[in-house]
């Protein structure tokens, strides 16, 4: 039976330099919430806990977030967890990276721009993310916004819109069922490559990086765990390939 890698265990310098970073943070969330204006979601992340990874969190009707929510209820299409999920922001020692700014989207369709600082310790590994996810979406969203940023006339604060918030079993199934249903035939009429092409789907929306996301993906396609670590191995071998060969082109440039 296959034994499951367990996370390196850290050394108290190193756990203690994370929870200074992580309560520094925590300080800014309410703070910079309080200042952007409620059409600007604020999130924290500890991302060494993907099922709940949500720490604070200002201006959370904006994706319909919580304290304790799951790393993939974030929204759609992000860039970041796309980048962090594919194992590149494992590097130099306190070598911080921002991503910004970059489209993304709401659950129920709403258009988002988001920004993401991710942070590293002095071992290089990302364990935290401050994020921001401006809602711009049309000229009604922005005469909305202006009405919301004057006093209420009646006096009572304007109740926000509700955004249905999904478990992360939820969100996972979600996740598993858009990259199958893209190719719009049974799973047992696929082949390899639109296998392997699901998988890179699942893999840039963060569905590995939570416990049992491999398991569920295999039962999914119909394979076993080990031909999904299979077709990850060739994601990432194609993706290097491509990245050495643009580089390459740069240098002749």
């Amino acid at each position: 039976m296959e034994k499951k890698k367990r996370a390196p265990r850290l050394s108290p310098e190193v756990q203690r330099e994370r929870e200074l970073i992580l309560s520094a943070l925590d300080a800014i969330v309410p703070m910079l919430g309080a200042m952007v204006g409620d059409h600007i979601e604020v999130v924290l992340h500890d991302l060494t806990r993907p099922e709940s990874s949500v720490l604070r969190i200002a201006n959370g009707h904006v994706t319909g977030r919580q304290p304790g929510s799951p790393v993939l209820a974030g929204p759609g299409n992000d860039k970041a967890l796309a980048i962090l999920a594919d194992g590149k922001l494992s590097a130099k020692s306190h070598e911080h990276i921002s991503v910004f700014p970059y489209p993304t989207f709401a659950r129920d369709g709403r258009s988002l721009v988001s920004a993401t600082a991710m942070f590293r310790d002095s071992l290089g590994h990302t364990f935290a993310a401050l994020c921001l996810n401006a809602d711009f979406h049309s000229i009604e969203a922005a005469q909305a916004l202006l009405a919301r940023m004057l006093p209420a006339r009646n006096g009572a604060a304007q109740e926000a819109p509700k955004v249905e918030v999904l478990d992360t079993e939820a969100l996972m199934l979600d996740i598993i069922s858009s990259a199958v249903r893209r190719y719009g035939k049974p799973v047992q009429k696929m082949g390899k490559d639109e296998k392997t092409s699901a998988v890179e789907m699942m893999l840039d929306r963060g569905l590995f990086m939570v416990r049992g996301g491999v398991e569920r993906a295999a039962g999914a396609l119909g394979v076993t765990r080990f031909t999904i670590y299979n077709y990850l191995d060739d994601v990432k071998a194609r993706r290097g390939e491509a990245a050495a060969s643009l580089n390459g082109t740069r240098a002749r440039g």
